[in-house]
Parts: C-alpha cells; sequence; structure tokens
C-alpha cells in the first residue's frame, strides 16, 4: 500500500502455544496485504446488471435530489443577490443535503429489497434445513478489560446453541485476550476454568492471553491468525458483547463454503438488552429502522460491501493474504496503527479479489449499545478518529471503488458533524447582519436599481419541509413495512404501541441530535488539533452516570446553548422560536443526559421490540447464565485470588509464556520495575500500593515477581480477597 508500512511477520516463527491452547499448533499463516491483486470473479450479467441499476438509483438519485434542493436553496437566497455568508450557507446546504438524501436513496433501496431480496450468490436460505459442514471455524472472542460474567455469559449461551444444532465438531471457540487490568485477567482465566468445567468440552475451548496489546484489537486478530489460522478454513469474529445463535453460526459456515470466493459476510447484529432509556431508544430504533437501511446497503454493494468488527464470518486464507493492516506514517492521532481498522481490512480483502458480503436477512445475531450518552461519546471519539485516519488510505492503489467510497462515508459520519455546526453559525450570523448591519442599498458597482438583501421565505419554508421529510420519511417507510408482517408488529406490540415508540423516539433522539452534533464537533477539532484519544474499555451496565460527571462533560454544550438562545432573542422572537429545537437540546443537555441514561419503565412499553416480547432461546440463555455466574461486583485482588485458590493458580503458571521466565534479550522494563519495587515490600498492601496497573499486571506475568506476590499474599490475614 502507497505510503504506509505493512507488517510483515515471519511464516516460520511460530511461538510455542500455551496449555490452554491447541497442543498441536499449527504453522503459522502470516497475515500480508497485498500490494497487486487478482481481478476479482466476474459476476453473472443478470446479477451485475440489476446491481448497476440499483447502484445507479441510490447513487444517481441522491445527486438528482441534491441537484433540486440546491437549486431551491439558491432560490430562496439569491433574491437581492448572494452576501458571502449566504454563499456559505448555500454552499454548506448542498453538501449536507448530499449527506442526507443518500441516505434517503439508501432506504428507499431498502424499501425495494425487502419486498423482493436480490440474489447475494451465497446461497443462503434461511427456510432450508441447516447445511452439512466439512470445513472447520474458529470463533474468535477478543476481550480488553471486560467484564467476565457477561462475556463467558454469553459465550457459553452461543456455545450451547451451536452444539445443539449437531454441527459442533467443525467449531473451536478462541477467548483471545488483550486485557491489561491484573484482576480482570486473573476473573478472566477463573471464568475460563469454570466454563470448562460447566460445558465439560477442554477440547473445543481455548483462553490466550498477549502479554503485550500490540495494535489493539486488529493485532488481536492478526496474532491469531499468524499462530493458528493455518487450522481454520473460517474464523467468526465476535465482540465483549456478542451473542449468536447456532444456527445463524452454521448458516455462515455453510455460505462460506458453498461460495469460495467469498471473504467475508457480514451479519447485521440487533441490539438487545438495554435498561437505560437511552439503550432502549438505541434498541427501538436499530431494530425498526435498521433493518431497512441494512438491505438497502446489501442491495446495492453487492459483493463490494463493508466490514462491521465482530459477528461475521472471515475466510482465514483471505485476511491471511489480503489484511495486513497498515501503519500510518506520521504522529498519532493521524499515524500509527488504525483505530477503525474493520473498514480498511475489508477495502484490503475486497482488493485481493474476495468478495465482501451483507446479509441482513440472516437473523440471530445480536449485540448490546452504549448505556448513555456519556458512553457513546468516549465510543465516539476513538470511532472518530479511526474514521479519520482513512484519509490516508483512501489513495491506496488497487482499492475498490466502493470500498474507497465506505472510508469516505466513515469520514463523513464524523465530519458533517462540524459542518452542521458551521451552517448553523453562519445562518445565525446572516440573521446577525440583516439585523443590526445597515443594508447598503447603493454599492459602488453602477446600477439603477437600489440593492435589497432579502430571503424568499414562502420557499425557505418549502425548502425546510422537503429537507424534514428526506430525514422523516425513511422512519415511516420502516413503520408500514413493520404493519404488513404481523409477527414483526406483534412484537413490536401491535401498530399503535410502535407508533407511539417512533414518536418518541423521534422527539427524544431531537433533542439529543445538537448536543450529539457538538461532542462529534469537539472531537474532530481535538483531533485535528493533534490529541490522541486512545482506547478505553466500555461500559455496558444501566448506564447511570454521576451528575457532577454529567456536569463537567456536558456544561459546554449548556452554556453553548444559552448563547444561541440569547443571540436568537437579540435578532428576533420568531428566530428563536425557529431555532428552539436546537437551542433547547443544548440548554438542558445535562438533565437529558442524566434522564435518558437511566431506567424509565414508563417509556419501556412503547419502546418494546421483538426481541423483549419472545425473546430468543439463546438471549434468555445468556441472561440467565449471567445472573447465574454473578459479576456485578468488582473482581476479587489478582494475587490473592491466586494464592487462596491452587488450581487456578496451576493454570495461571501454565498459561504464561515460557511459564514466567524471561527470555534472553527479551527487554521488559515492567517486569523489572516491578521485581525491584516488591523485593523490600513489607506487606501485600503496601506492594500493591506501590505497582501500577501495567506493573501489576507485569508482575503476575513474571515467575519471580509472582512468586514475592504470593509469599505477601500468604502472610497476609484472611479479608476480603480471597476467592469466591
Amino acid at each position: 500500500m502507497d505510503g504506509v508500512t505493512l507488517p510483515r511477520p515471519q511464516a516460520g516463527a511460530t511461538p510455542a502455544p500455551a496449555p490452554a491452547l491447541p497442543p498441536d499448533a499449527p504453522l503459522a499463516m502470516p497475515v500480508q496485504s497485498l500490494r497487486s491483486a487478482p481481478k476479482s470473479e466476474k459476476l453473472p450479467r443478470r446479477r451485475a446488471s440489476a446491481l448497476f441499476i440499483r447502484r445507479l438509483f441510490v447513487i444517481g438519485g441522491a445527486m438528482v435530489l441534491t441537484a433540486f434542493a440546491a437549486r431551491e436553496m439558491y432560490r430562496v437566497l439569491e433574491v437581492g443577490g448572494l452576501t458571502l455568508l449566504e454563499g456559505v450557507v448555500l454552499a454548506l446546504f448542498v453538501v449536507l443535503f448530499a449527506w442526507i438524501g443518500f441516505s434517503f436513496t439508501n432506504a428507499l433501496s431498502g424499501a425495494l429489497t425487502m419486498l423482493a431480496r436480490p440474489d447475494d450468490g451465497l446461497g443462503i436460505d434461511t427456510s432450508a434445513p441447516l447445511p452439512g459442514l466439512t470445513a472447520r471455524t474458529a470463533l474468535l472472542m477478543p476481550t480488553y478489560n471486560e467484564e467476565p460474567a457477561r462475556i463467558f455469559a454469553g459465550l457459553q449461551a452461543t456455545y450451547e446453541s451451536l452444539k445443539a444444532t449437531g454441527a459442533l465438531d467443525a467449531f473451536d471457540v478462541f477467548i483471545l485476550s488483550d486485557t491489561t487490568d491484573a484482576d480482570i485477567w486473573v476473573a478472566e482465566e477463573a471464568a475460563f476454568l469454570a466454563l470448562r468445567e460447566r460445558i465439560g468440552d477442554e477440547r473445543r475451548l481455548f483462553y490466550r492471553r498477549r502479554p503485550r496489546n500490540t495494535d489493539r484489537k486488529a493485532g488481536n486478530i492478526a496474532d491469531w491468525v499468524t499462530r493458528f489460522g493455518a487450522a481454520y478454513d473460517h474464523m467468526l469474529v465476535l465482540d465483549a458483547d456478542s451473542v449468536m445463535t447456532g444456527d445463524c453460526v452454521v448458516r455462515l459456515a455453510g455460505a462460506m463454503e458453498q461460495s469460495p470466493r467469498a471473504g467475508l459476510i457480514q451479519t447485521l447484529p440487533v441490539i438487545v438488552g438495554g435498561r437505560s432509556l437511552f439503550a432502549r431508544l438505541q434498541q427501538f430504533a436499530g431494530r425498526l429502522y435498521g433493518p431497512l437501511i441494512a438491505y438497502g446497503l446489501a442491495g446495492w454493494h453487492g459483493p463490494d460491501s463493508n466490514y462491521w468488527g465482530h459477528n461475521a464470518i472471515i475466510r482465514t486464507r483471505a485476511f491471511a493474504q489480503c489484511a495486513g493492516l497498515p501503519h500510518l506514517t506520521g504522529r498519532k492521532p493521524f499515524g500509527g496503527h488504525i483505530l477503525s481498522h474493520d473498514f480498511v481490512e475489508a477495502a484490503l480483502i475486497r482488493r485481493g479479489g474476495w468478495s465482501v458480503n451483507m446479509v441482513p436477512w440472516l437473523e440471530g445475531s445480536y449485540e448490546e449499545g452504549p448505556p448513555s450518552l456519556t458512553d457513546l461519546a468516549v465510543r465516539d471519539r476513538r470511532w472518530c478518529q479511526g474514521n479519520l485516519q482513512h484519509a490516508a488510505v483512501l489513495t491506496a492503489r488497487g482499492l475498490n471503488p466502493l470500498s474507497r467510497l465506505h472510508m469516505l462515508v466513515g469520514i463523513g459520519s464524523y465530519a458533517t458533524a462540524p459542518l452542521w455546526l458551521v451552517m448553523l453559525l453562519a445562518g445565525l450570523f446572516t440573521a446577525l447582519q440583516a439585523r443590526f448591519v445597515p443594508p447598503d442599498y447603493f454599492p459602488s458597482e453602477f446600477s439603477l436599481f437600489p440593492s435589497w438583501p432579502a430571503q424568499d421565505p414562502i420557499r425557505a419554508a418549502w425548502v425546510f419541509v422537503g429537507t424534514m421529510g428526506v430525514l422523516l420519511v425513511p422512519k415511516l417507510i420502516a413503520y408500514a413495512l413493520m404493519l404488513f408482517r404481523p409477527s414483526l408488529r406483534r412484537g413490536f406490540g401491535g401498530g399503535f404501541r410502535a407508533l407511539s415508540g417512533l414518536l418518541a423516539e423521534t422527539l427524544i433522539a431531537g433533542l439529543l441530535a445538537p448536543v450529539t452534533m457538538l461532542a462529534q464537533s469537539a472531537a474532530v477539532v481535538s483531533i485535528l488539533a493533534g490529541r490522541d484519544g486512545g482506547w478505553q474499555p466500555q461500559r455496558r451496565d444501566d448506564g447511570s452516570v454521576g451528575a457532577r460527571q454529567t456536569l463537567i462533560h456536558f456544561l459546554p454544550h449548556t452554556l453553548f446553548g444559552l448563547v444561541l438562545a440569547g443571540a436568537a432573542i437579540a435578532i428576533s422572537l420568531p428566530l428563536f422560536f425557529w431555532m428552539s429545537p436546537v437551542v433547547l437540546g443544548l440548554v438542558l443537555a445535562v438533565p437529558l443526559v442524566l434522564w435518558t441514561g437511566a431506567a424509565r419503565p414508563l417509556l419501556a412499553g412503547v419502546l418494546r421490540t421483538p426481541e423483549e416480547s419472545a425473546p430468543p432461546a439463546v438471549l434468555t440463555r445468556a441472561k440467565a447464565l449471567a445472573r447465574e455466574i454473578g459479576g456485578d461486583a468488582p473482581p476479587d485482588e489478582a494475587a490473592s485470588r491466586l494464592a487462596a485458590d491452587p488450581v487456578l493458580l496451576a493454570a495461571h503458571r501454565a498459561m504464561l509464556p515460557d511459564e514466567g521466565e524471561r527470555r534472553p534479550g527479551d527487554y521488559a522494563p515492567e517486569r523489572l520495575v516491578a521485581r525491584a519495587k516488591l523485593d523490600d515490600a513489607p506487606d501485600l498492601a503496601a506492594a500493591l500500593s506501590r505497582l501500577s496497573a501495567r506493573e501489576k499486571a507485569a508482575a503476575l506475568s513474571d515467575r519471580q515477581a509472582l512468586d514475592r506476590l504470593l509469599a505477601l499474599a500468604a502472610e497476609a490475614p484472611p479479608a476480603t480477597g480471597a476467592a469466591r
């Protein structure tokens, strides 16, 4: 790839596996990135023609809509001639309308696809019996400082559902830990041993923790492919909150076997498990409108689709041949490892001649959403940085045009926020200029008539109505399609209840939209200023956030809203009423975040989803297991837990690389620092207070430091650190 450095692992350097991994480690499969790619297999003429028509409808239709809207907006502003500020407003309007127009035509395409599903070439027939499998597939569960009970409950439910299909012999399961918190690490090991005991299968369930989480999740997957990928034809990548039915998993594996040129198949994960109002809003919107959007994407993407990072099956050979992630040149936040790795991996796999497909019609794929706007903002900050990094990949040679479009859309999903903000301010300044700056009726240029600065208010109202229609009609289309599917309609609690939910979601989302706009704008500005956001673990609980933290985080939004309100009132009261949805959302940012971040039983009924009305067995099982396993309390202190549990300690030692011994030439400063700090520690409490989080994890990875910690733990009086 031009302008980037590609990782090139050595083919023969297969590390010895830990005892928790398969004893017969396969040959290494180096992860690469092709510089020259084979040509993709041509689609049958009929499929190619249908795909061309769909793409012309979506992209061409968006262009036609945008051209019409641009003309109307120009007529609104050009009365008396365009001023500089009006020209800025017009330019921004065209760009932003193109964005929502593209979403609108995609939704129309989604409606057509839902009525008449196109041939995807994968042979997935959900009404047919499950396919027989001959190839081997690995289920990969990467985790990073997540709550072990939640992860292992979902994983066990998925395993049991897969076992019930009778196809378990074709699958193995890997927990791939990048956890840096020592207490959570040991809790993961304990949960892994407990899961093995519960399911009674040590041959198919494996755990591996990397000492260094190089390149984050993408590096975690690449490390597995390099070490063990050659033993598996496919890998199904999960997320920490993923749950999938065995039926869905088997059909995905069967589709890969039936379609030898398929490199990646992405499902549509349905958001479930929401407890806070914010999570329920996302859950409701994703369930009602999400399929319409996803069907639209699948319909015109065809074999040039995208990857969302999880709940997708990947051909291991395709990933190893093509998807070595580039390290971008320059300093963070634009340089280094790409945080949003999934889009780039899909683009590289497609460049390698493999198809990348999306199958929203295959049900049985689930995930969870952020529980509060605060959590969404934290996640968005990372995604924003990762998506903006894609600008450096756009010009790489050999990428499919749609792969470039996917990355442009990803960039636009965050870049449009500051554009909306600038357009809002430009419109306000235009009104301020008209109110307080005396017009120049007779400019220096010769004219027989005065120059009257004005806009066309009637046409402006129609432009506003049309814009709102483009935004809201897709929701109504999704609602109408739901009404014609009796089982789905009953799942939403009936047509009237679903309509009530649609109205509630639209109203609350409208109030939250300006808050999100300002948060994303701040994220873009901070990234452009050179600030790296890092990678923080996600919260997946009820979403409650302290009032003080919320006030600190969202007070700037409130102050900005008050400034906008003051400016609007100073100009005219009608302008204030016109801007009231934006102003109200910003001024009420703090109470809105607190209110939506907690459970609201009164609104839960109207936001009901089919997965709540008739929960799938796999979700019911996952929820029951989470209650049975527990885990709401913080994990026990690691050293005390290991000292109190000989079986866990033996497993911990066995799973350490080289049983905790330093290899010759292995420079591990954290280990050396941990040893030095522990040497003269008088007791366990003092030892733990001296160690940073990174040093504590290093101590548990080092035989000498671990022995010292265990000795101190043995001397400590029995207390709260005993293993549960």
